[in-house]
């Protein structure tokens, strides 16, 4: 691994923290969180149309970049910092992969170009509250999570027309704006009992997505009900859909590990700025040994993370192997801790509402409820690296 950047990766952060650090401020991320749509428009359009961020990661026969995952993290790393609120993780981390890897010709012609320039928003919709499981990131995939024939899930049945879903997906990021749906179903009662991913367009008659309340307002989440709903299968219906969500699943992970990174990092800087300027005893808060020494550690906790987060797009475009799950866990925990300084050291207003620690206390939380927990993420690495196996052998 050559841990050294280019200089067109490095233009990347510079230009997305030229614009963020413009047109992202605390304030800017609370106004857009509250908005019908949950994210910036104008934002949004600047990042696609301009940027062609949402493609950076797609093959240039289909209008993006071209790039790898490794400048796609760089990018959330960036975004993360301000917390910026775009659907580019559902997009570009969660549907445009599961479309490249297992739509047919026509379907990847048709809407990964649009994806490419931002023109089209999309959603992974999983049944329940499973997405973590169903991206086999804190357990086997084995895909009971979509109904497995019980009552429950979302449902697909043939139709004279093609397919037609009934269920219920919580849960669902970017769910209630986004301009198409890709649903996991079950299909094939007991006997042929089976995963499938289906296309389902906004407006279709029998959708309905409601906007749920979440901790974090900058990672809106939606509750989708299909009753009934129009479908259209996404590629073949021998596609193997679990593989491709576990390896969906470890490259949304190297992104929202980068992404916290970011946060984490920002946080972090934040704090020591303002320990640096309050003043307690006639000296500067952060001349006191206790305060240093605690910040050294989340300096550390921040380091290790991104080396981890660096690690795991590199081994993602490589193919090497899947580290996502277990950087993911690495950098929520730095978040987690960084957010927490965050607020202790700012002393009594870093618990107001008007000031932006809480901001990443909810980040950091809210990821971990929908990603994790650190845990799991955990054990399911050493799971699958087979770590705790009989004669498995174990570093000491």
């Amino acid at each position: 691994m050559d841990a050294r950047f280019t200089e067109e990766q490095q233009q990347i952060r510079r230009t997305l923290r030229e614009l963020i650090t413009e047109r992202c401020t605390p304030d800017d991320v609370k106004t857009a969180g509250r908005t019908p749509s949950g994210h910036d428009l104008a934002l949004w359009s600047a990042l696609g149309k301009e940027l062609g961020l949402p493609g950076l990661a797609l093959p240039e026969s289909r209008r993006g970049v071209g790039a790898s995952v490794t400048e796609l993290a760089l990018a959330e790393e960036e975004l993360g910092r301000a917390l910026a609120p775009t659907p580019l993780l559902a997009t570009s981390g969660l549907v445009a992969p599961l479309v490249t890897a297992l739509g047919t010709e026509d379907q990847r012609a048709d809407i990964l170009p649009r994806i490419a320039d931002g023109a089209l928003t999309a959603a992974l919709a999983v049944p329940g509250t499973g997405l973590a499981t169903a991206l086999g990131l804190v357990a086997d995939n084995a895909g009971d999570w979509s109904g497995g024939g019980r009552a429950g899930g979302v449902q697909a049945t043939r139709a004279d027309t093609g397919w037609r879903l009934y269920g219920q997906a919580e849960q669902v990021l970017d769910g209630h704006s986004a301009d198409l749906l890709l649903v996991a179903a079950h299909t094939g009662g007991f006997a042929r009992s089976r995963t499938l991913l289906f296309l389902v367009r906004a407006g279709a008659d029998g959708l309905v997505r409601t906007r749920q309340t979440a901790l974090d307002e900058s990672r809106p989440q939606a509750r989708v009900e299909l009753r009934d709903v129009e479908a259209e299968l996404l590629g073949a219906e021998d596609a193997d859909v679990t593989a491709a969500l576990t390896a969906t699943g470890d490259t949304a992970a190297t992104l929202l590990a980068a992404e916290a990174v970011g946060a984490a990092d920002h946080a972090l800087e934040r704090t020591v700025a303002y320990v640096k300027e309050r003043e307690q005893f006639g000296r500067p808060v952060g001349s006191f040994q206790a305060v240093k020494h605690r910040l050294a550690d989340v300096y550390v906790q921040v380091q290790a993370a991104r080396s981890a987060a660096y690690y795991a797009a590199w081994a993602a475009g490589t193919g090497t192997e899947r580290a996502g799950g277990l950087a993911l866990a690495q950098a929520l925990e730095a978040l987690r801790t960084s957010a927490a300084e965050a607020v202790q050291l700012h002393g009594g207003i870093g618990f107001t509402w008007e000031h932006e620690a809480h901001l990443y206390v909810k980040r950091a939380t809210g990821d971990e409820l929908l990603f994790g927990p650190v845990h799991l993420l955990r054990a399911r690495a050493a799971q699958a690296a087979a770590l705790f196996e009989a004669g498995a052998e174990v570093a000491v």
